[in-house]
């Protein structure tokens, strides 16, 4: 069905044929006996796709990326798709609107898209009532939900560590994980929080307050040097991360085959090279001590299969789904199953780093 819909999907404006299809999926997000048949329709229930990380249980180790549903609009629906957890955010304190339009760009013929969206979104304390509201109305939700938190525009640097823990501080009861974002490209400035004194007081001070109620990921970007990668892998160790996300959109444009002009964070198909590249280092270096959470050019079971085998212990996925459709999660989960050959996808995890070339020959 849904290759019957793209083409009239693509020929919207990007970002238009987002708010539309979020907006669909948002009305069935409230329609109980709709939303029972979509579930059956698209979602994979067996056991032996379940992955224990950070103290969570997952049904199956496919989640949805942050940046597409922001403000937990379309919330329901996305377990019902077949998604094993569901990533809302980036998120900031103060509401903000985003860059200005045009802001998101497909590349059909690469499968990627190009965004400089600017984390726009509702804000914290919106998010937080949104939540609320839905919890009263639904319970809690069937699957893990984590919430990915981003600086606001207006913050300057110096108060970084404070604007994040507002938003933190009202969303606590609602997320049960939480992501620190300082890698998108899109925020003038946020990725200098990726260095070590800047990092190191924002985690402080996070972790500070969590202690431990909650688990703390980090999200990292896929342009870090080695060594940058390695300080932020000592400051995660030093205060206590439960985990990292690996890799958020690139700037780098080496992976297309055709130049396009537009700035802005790049990722699906061309990214999935630096995305493996980085997970095997993360691997590598941590030799198991941190559960990993591998995106970035995720298409087909067998991405899937090589990002557990690399190491990770979940993935997550957003521009296949824009290119492939809501059946993705059903087909990537009965992928794993067949390349499994029917093992528990838990029992295949956390094995030891598989030996590759080094990877800091490419340069970075």
């Amino acid at each position: 069905m849904y290759a019957f819909l793209r083409p009239w999907l693509f020929r919207q404006d990007p970002e238009t044929a987002h708010d539309r299809v979020l907006e669909g999926l948002a009305w069935l997000a409230r329609r109980g006996p709709l939303l029972r048949l979509v579930q059956r329709l698209f979602s994979l229930q067996d056991e032996r796709l379940e992955v224990e990380a950070f103290g969570l249980r997952f049904p199956n180790p496919v989640g949805l990326a942050a940046g597409l549903d922001k403000n937990a609009l379309a919330l329901r629906a996305w377990p019902a798709l077949g998604f094993g957890f569901v990533e809302i955010g980036s998120v900031t304190a103060l509401a903000q609107p985003g860059n200005p339009k045009p802001r998101l760009f497909r590349l059909p013929q690469e499968e990627a898209l190009i965004n400089r969206m600017g984390f726009n979104n509702d804000g914290a304390e919106a998010l937080a009532q949104r939540l609320a509201a839905w919890q009263q109305a639904y319970g809690k939700l069937p699957v893990p939900l984590g919430i990915n938190l981003g600086k606001s525009k207006a913050a300057p640097l110096e108060e970084a560590a404070q604007d994040y823990l507002r938003s933190l501080a009202l969303l606590l009861p609602y997320g049960d994980y939480f992501v620190v974002n300082v890698s998108s490209p899109n925020t003038p400035g946020l990725r200098r929080l990726q260095e070590k004194e800047l990092l190191a007081e924002l985690l402080g001070t996070l972790s500070g307050f969590l202690q431990g109620r909650k688990p703390l990921l980090l999200k990292i970007s896929p342009d870090l040097t080695w060594p940058q990668i390695d300080e932020v892998l000592e400051l995660a160790e030093r205060f206590g991360l439960s985990g990292l996300i690996a890799t958020n959109t690139t700037t780098q444009r080496e992976g297309l085959k055709t130049p396009y002009p537009e700035e802005g964070g790049l990722s699906g198909r061309p990214l999935a090279q630096r995305s493996l590249e980085v997970l095997r280092y993360l691997n590598k270096q941590l030799g198991g001590r941190m559960p990993i959470v591998s995106v970035g050019g995720i298409f087909t079971p067998k991405d899937v299969w090589e990002r557990l085998e690399q190491g990770a212990t979940l993935v997550q996925v957003y521009t296949a789904l824009v290119y492939r459709g809501p059946s993705l999660p059903k087909q990537l989960c009965r992928g794993l199953l067949h390349l499994s050959e029917g093992a528990p996808i838990g029992g295949l995890l956390n094995r030891p780093a598989i030996p590759e070339a080094d990877p800091k020959q490419h340069g970075y």
